[in-house]
């Protein structure tokens, strides 16, 4: 462990939490309580227990962050200079990296993650910053060739106010995906954090203030879905929003966006095949597939959920597979597990009741299967990393997200049934293909219906490349250059000469 994280993380491991955390909303430069007065509770998945209370906001709460966000927008960002909103990323940046522990173990208190997960995210965010930065000063439009006796150009403009709905399995990372661009581009921000986790998003918009975005430009609002999420949603003067989660809720988000013709960037649930063939690096695909599944405990949107396995390596694979499966540790995120804990009670239940309907229907379950507790303490919400053998393409578990460790595996016997079997739910976020063969793995990246498709590693790009899904996946993407599209809009200005 870094010797800057021995101090946070010995504090939390003795009193169960940080000091000074915040905990109210975040509105036109100022810290408040909710127009309610009521709080809330935010719970250590570790544990099961409260570790730190925040704001339930409503609908008076988000009007006036909304409000601070339109001011803010029509009187200051959109004439800041892009390169000035660039200094004022790459500041966010920086103390970004100077606060990286303390946010880190204020994530895995908030979300049961290994604390080495939650290094990664609090490093991509300082990665987001900087990245947009470097994009505010070079949205640039273009010129139409009309003749001579004309000028055409088109004016990349900021949207305007943009809501940020943000999912608890990634709160930080997942939050300035979005802020990043959307301020880069020069739109305003109101956020509302999963009522799961709202901790970092409130650290992170300290961390804009002290780098100095000014007043209104970011605005946080905690609470509920149906209490802050809906109104930001509904909210008229809101132009975009941001949503990751569930199908049934952005499809919620969308319908709420309809009424006054917001634009909307929707990732929501995956079914992602990983696709081994026989030719493949069989144990490298097996190292690979472990973090596929069980990175997060499997609360990932794009996870490796679905093994689609040619029936010549399927024993060998899961053989190999199972045993580092059962071996994999299992505990409070903050002594750094290889997989931590499930977020939240509701969704330990979630998964612990899909799979053992699953176990009542006869499907082999080859390792894991239920669920169990911290070893050390023997509290909190985990379940073990399950791999669920030889399902059929309509079982449930194939096609509905689970949101947990389980993996489904399907075993197929040429590349076309691969192929069909990959295919073969609503989804569409992302796949991944193991093989040796390059015309094998092109054409299957061609044809598999993903809006992302990795070969022989399964969470390969990073930052930089297009993220979102196809069909029920949702549409628009994130992150990359891509990203930006969602929060600019095209004026086309022309002058007959």
């Amino acid at each position: 462990m870094p010797r800057k994280y021995e101090d946070p993380v010995e504090e939390a491991l003795s009193t169960g939490t940080l000091s000074g955390l915040p905990g109210q909303i975040y509105i036109d430069g100022q810290w408040r309580d909710g127009e309610s007065g009521r709080k809330m509770d935010t719970f250590d998945p570790g544990t099961g227990r409260p570790f730190a209370q925040f704001v339930a906001g409503g609908r008076a709460d988000v009007d006036a962050a909304v409000a601070s966000s339109e001011r803010a927008f029509r009187e200051v960002w959109r004439h800041v200079e892009p390169g000035r909103r660039a200094d004022l990323l790459r500041n966010a940046a920086a103390l970004v990296r100077q606060n990286e522990a303390r946010l880190a173990v204020a994530e895995t208190l908030d979300s049961g993650k290994p604390l080495a997960e939650s290094r990664i995210d609090a490093r991509t965010v300082a990665r987001f910053l900087d990245y947009y930065a470097g994009t505010a000063d070079k949205l640039q439009g273009d010129t139409v060739p009309l003749g001579r006796d004309f000028v055409s150009y088109n004016l990349l403009e900021p949207v305007g106010v943009t809501a940020h709905i943000v999912p608890w399995n990634f709160p930080m990372f997942a939050m300035m995906r979005g802020v990043a661009p959307a301020l880069a581009a020069g739109c305003t921000a109101v956020i509302k954090p999963a009522e799961t986790t709202p901790v970092t998003a409130l650290m992170l918009m300290d961390i804009l203030t002290r780098a100095g975005i000014p007043d209104g430009v970011c605005n946080v609002v905690t609470g509920t879905g149906p209490d802050a999420g809906e109104p930001l949603c509904t909210h008229k003067s809101v132009r975009h929003i941001t949503f990751t989660g569930s199908v049934a809720t952005g499809s919620r988000v969308m319908r709420n966006a309809a009424g006054h013709i917001a634009s909307v960037t929707l990732e929501l649930g995956g079914k992602s095949p990983a696709i081994v063939l026989a030719d493949c690096d069989l144990d490298h695909a097996v190292q690979d597939m472990l973090e596929a599944i069980y990175f997060n405990a499997g609360q990932v949107c794009s996870a490796g959920s679905r093994l689609v396995i040619e029936r010549r390596v399927h024993d060998e694979f899961l053989e190999k597979f199972v045993a580092r499966a059962d071996a994999l540790t299992l505990g409070h995120g903050l002594k750094d597990p290889l997989v931590g804990a499930i977020n939240s009670l509701r969704q330990l239940e979630k998964i612990e009741r899909i799979v053992d309907e699953a176990r009542k229907r006869g499907v082999a379950v080859a390792a894991g299967g239920g669920r169990t507790v911290d070893p050390d303490s023997g509290m909190g919400w985990f379940f073990q990393p399950t791999v669920l053998d030889d399902v059929r393409p309509d079982d449930p578990v194939v096609q509905e997200e689970i949101f947990g460790p389980v993996l489904a595996v399907q075993i197929v016997d040429s590349v076309e049934e691969a192929l069909s079997v990959a295919n073969g739910t609503d989804y569409g976020l992302a796949a991944c293909v193991y093989t040796k063969d390059i015309q094998k793995a092109l054409s299957l990246a061609r044809d598999i219906d993903a809006g992302q498709v990795t070969v022989n590693q399964y969470y390969a790009g990073g930052i930089y490349t297009p993220f979102g899904g196809v069909k029920l996946s949702g549409f628009g993407r994130e992150k990359g250059m891509e990203a930006l599209r969602n929060y600019c809009r095209i004026k086309n200005v022309t002058v007959r000469i």
